[in-house]
């Protein structure tokens, strides 16, 4: 189910099922996933590998050269797994580096107009809403949720089941299961609906909410608080993952 006005390179590999509607451009070095839907206008090229049943909405760009003035050249890859539903305008670029991947999991809901730029890694189950910016090097844990009109700031990094709200500036890392809105991002407490909707116990929310408060609200340093949390709550697995993640901050995280 190709539209005769697709230009789709002869070397490019195009799994069974897909449908590739009108004005749809693939290039050389694209893989294309069994039963993958391009609606119309895309545009895939570079070394591009996608999983299956990914639908992609019109005047969508995945692959294409990175905007890094860093990129000196050589084979730079893009990654985009299954299940994924890529919306209006979406740019996905690739990485900078020779050898380098921009890399997007499964089952992720990315709206309109958002661009993920060069390096990025983007976890399984995420939503980005529309206008959302992810510049070089961001890392999204699974089921985050960005809301729209977001900028993400170079190498930060957003953590499992988080919420960063509306219009915010994220220049530090957002903290795993926490929510943070405003310009700059500050950290609002625990996401609580979220934490619900994917299970998490109500042991472990009553822990994470006494970890927030000794983080954010007691006036500790980060390794400080850290420390304390290790000492005093329980050793679950969010709580051991809370810990990890912000130890592992370069930037620091928002509090």
């Amino acid at each position: 189910m190709i539209h005769p006005t697709a230009i789709i390179h002869p070397n490019a590999q195009i799994g069974s099922g897909c449908e590739i509607g009108p004005y749809c451009v693939i290039g050389e070095n694209v893989v294309l996933g069994n039963y993958c839907r391009l609606r119309s206008h895309v545009v895939i090229d570079g070394h591009t590998t996608l999983g299956e049943s990914n639908e992609i909405y019109p005047f969508t760009s995945i692959g294409l050269k990175s905007q890094d003035l860093k990129w000196k050249g050589g084979i730079t890859r893009t990654r985009i797994g299954s299940f994924n539903t890529i919306r209006e305008y979406v740019s996905i670029h690739s990485a900078t580096g020779d050898g380098e991947y921009t890399t997007v999991g499964d089952h992720n809901n990315i709206l309109a107009s958002c661009h993920l730029a060069h390096n990025v890694t983007l976890g399984s189950h995420v939503i980005i809403s529309n206008m959302t910016g992810l510049t070089g090097h961001v890392v999204v844990e699974d089921y985050a949720i960005i809301s729209g009109i977001v900028g993400i700031h170079q190498f930060c990094r957003i953590g499992k089941m988080s919420m960063t709200g509306g219009c915010s500036k994220a220049t530090q890392d957002v903290p795993p299961y926490m929510i943070v809105d405003g310009n700059p991002a500050q950290n609002h407490g625990l996401n609580k609906v979220g934490l619900e909707r994917n299970g998490v116990s109500e042991e472990s929310q009553a822990a994470l909410k006494r970890a927030f408060k000794i983080l954010c609200r007691e006036g500790l340093s980060t390794p400080n608080a850290l420390n304390r949390i290790e000492a005093e709550l329980p050793a679950l697995p969010e709580i051991k993952h809370l810990i990890e993640f912000c130890r592992a901050s370069v930037r620091g995280i928002t509090k």
